[in-house]
């Protein structure tokens, strides 16, 4: 007995899986209506076109993934920390340049160093491949790709601010 009072025939075949299907109820329509016929049928014809475009677009982010990978590869987690803690130095971190060129961080006192989990939780990065196509999906859609270009600006330029040039910046042209 379950806790519901119903028992279940043990080996049997469950039928409520098959209960998915009743959306395809309404294509029954479709054999009788000839202008709809018309229509499933151009969208059909469709697909491989789409899917040709899909594959394109899937080739675009991972080329850029790729170069993503080699240029900004663990730039992104390193900011400002108090000296001798593990406290971060800033209500809003952003990425910081341990050495070289970048942000230096501009609170008396605080250093740069590794250990920030990085921008969005630390989803934007570009340290394996997949948070790499992520990141550059990011940025080909629109949602926050300036926030990725001064991010990544910020930990590989020599200045603090967003009129360098990197080629995260073409990804969106």
């Amino acid at each position: 007995m379950h806790a519901h009072g119903a028992s279940k025939p043990s080996g049997g075949f469950d039928v409520k899986a098959l209960r998915a299907f009743r959306v395809l109820r309404p294509l029954r329509l479709v054999s009788g209506v000839p202008s709809l016929q018309v229509v499933l049928n151009s969208i059909i014809k469709a697909m491989v076109p789409l899917l040709h475009i899909a594959l394109l677009v899937l080739f675009v982010i991972i080329i850029y993934a790729i170069i993503g990978l080699e240029l900004f590869i663990g730039k992104m987690h390193a900011t400002c920390f108090l000296p001798g803690s593990g406290m971060i130095a800033e209500e809003e971190p952003a990425p910081c340049a341990i050495s070289g060129h970048g942000r230096q961080c501009p609170i008396n006192g605080s250093e740069c160093r590794e250990g920030w989990h990085g921008p969005n939780g630390g989803i934007t990065n570009f340290d394996n491949f997949l948070f790499a196509m992520l990141t550059v999906f990011q940025c080909i859609t629109m949602e926050g790709w300036t926030d990725v270009l001064y991010w990544v600006s910020l930990c590989t330029t020599s200045s603090t601010s967003c009129d360098c040039h990197t080629p995260l910046a073409e990804m969106s042209i």
